[in-house]
């Protein structure tokens, strides 16, 4: 079973990409840590879901500032088997980082 860096990713303007997907047979426990490195703010959504493309009801953040320069994280995520962690940015300059582990 895998720990630390789980995924990590420098996002595309204005695509969805996913970060992460749990293994099959497989629970994970992670964190997302969401760095903005660009000198202008930037807008994030993400999303722990099923498929590639999230579903409204799976968003658990949606056009969120995240500030120039600035951290946004989120901790003490659980998910089964197959889920992705979707993450959608309105300009380039973001890395995402997901870390924890899988039993």
């Amino acid at each position: 079973m895998a720990s630390g860096i789980l995924g990590q990713a420098d996002l595309a303007a204005s695509t969805l990409t996913t970060v992460y997907t749990v293994p099959s047979a497989t629970t994970s426990s992670f964190s997302v840590n969401i760095l903005n490195y660009s000198s202008s703010d930037v807008n994030i959504r993400l999303a722990i879901s099923t498929g590639a493309t999230p579903t409204n009801g799976e968003y658990l953040e949606y056009d969120v500032s995240v500030p120039a320069r600035g951290v946004l994280e989120r901790t003490g995520f659980v998910a089964q088997a197959t889920k992705r962690v979707v993450l959608f940015s309105s300009s380039t300059g973001i890395a995402v980082s997901v870390y924890g582990y899988e039993e």
